[in-house]
């Protein structure tokens, strides 16, 4: 799962509130997409950019992310590069377009679970929601707090 730090999971949140608030969504376009999305609240292009670098390649995001490659130059990898170096992995992308991540979806009732679809934009915003809370109790699970000691009583003489 991706890195556990406070900017991963502002990005997924920053994500999620995007989308929560009608951002422009559709699963089958590069830069409105699952990864779409991400990929624009972690690298600030727009929808169209996004859209444009991935066309220079054959493929959606799964097939990108396969395919990607650091050194290649092409402008979608350089995408990836900034996602990767935010502190996601080819893997939680592949997971984010499906919904797929199998902790994520455990952590979400049994009934939400078996009702999410890929390229529902509520579903989604749930996703990325739920993913950031994880992150976020592993964080804080790793947070230990130096003992307080209380101060020597004064002696009076």
């Amino acid at each position: 799962m991706a890195t556990c730090s406070l900017s991963v999971i502002e990005n997924l949140r920053a994500t999620a509130q995007r989308l929560a608030t009608q951002a422009p969504y559709q699963w089958g376009h590069m830069g409105s997409c699952n990864c779409g999305h991400l990929a624009q609240t972690i690298t600030h292009l727009s929808k169209a950019e996004i859209h444009a670098r991935a066309l220079q390649r054959y493929g959606d995001w799964d097939q990108q992310l396969r395919d990607y490659c650091p050194t290649s130059g092409l402008p979608i990898d350089e995408t990836i590069d900034e996602m990767l170096a935010a502190g996601f992995t080819r893997s939680d992308l592949a997971h984010l377009e499906r919904l797929s991540d199998p902790a994520i979806r455990a952590a979400i009732t049994l009934e939400r679970r078996n009702a999410l679809r890929h390229n529902m934009r509520d579903d989604v915003v749930l996703y990325l929601r739920t993913w950031a809370q994880l992150l976020e109790e592993q964080l804080l699970a790793g947070i230990e707090l130096p003992a307080l000691h209380t101060a020597p009583k004064p002696v009076l003489v």
